[in-house]
């Protein structure tokens, strides 16, 4: 399938507050406004694959194209001391939107939780950083 009317990455109607940043011949950068991990975003292919096993080689390297301009642009806005990259694939790894997405998440090293891993800081306000 290449379009799914509920997906809200297929349908950007569905989720207005979602942005595409930057995109190319295969892939979006997407983000939401964030009030934690700001410049995080997501990688979507623009065909509606499930998880990163369907997508085909022509996505995989637009995927990593994509990847290489969203660190470019997010550097330059953010200057980040680093990065989490990942995708999570199927419910038992935790993904809850059934569309590939590849998640972009600058890290910084004056966050509070700076120097852990994705599951120790995704969605935890204590991670916010001062403004």
């Amino acid at each position: 399938m290449s379009y799914n009317e509920n997906c809200v990455f297929c349908n950007q109607e569905i989720e207005k507050r979602q942005k595409q940043i930057l995109s190319n011949e295969h892939c979006i950068f997407f983000q939401m406004p964030q009030e934690v991990l700001i410049g995080s975003g997501v990688i979507v292919p623009k065909m509606h694959r499930e998880n990163v096993f369907e997508l085909t080689e022509e996505e995989w390297m637009g995927t990593y194209s994509l990847l290489k301009d969203v660190k470019q642009h997010l550097d330059e806005l953010h200057q980040p001391q680093g990065y989490n990259v990942a995708w999570n694939t199927n419910r038992a790894a935790g993904q809850h939107l059934f569309h590939s997405h590849l998640h972009v998440i600058p890290r910084f090293e004056d966050e509070p939780l700076a120097g852990k891993d994705l599951r120790s800081f995704i969605g935890v306000r204590e991670n916010k950083r001062n403004d």
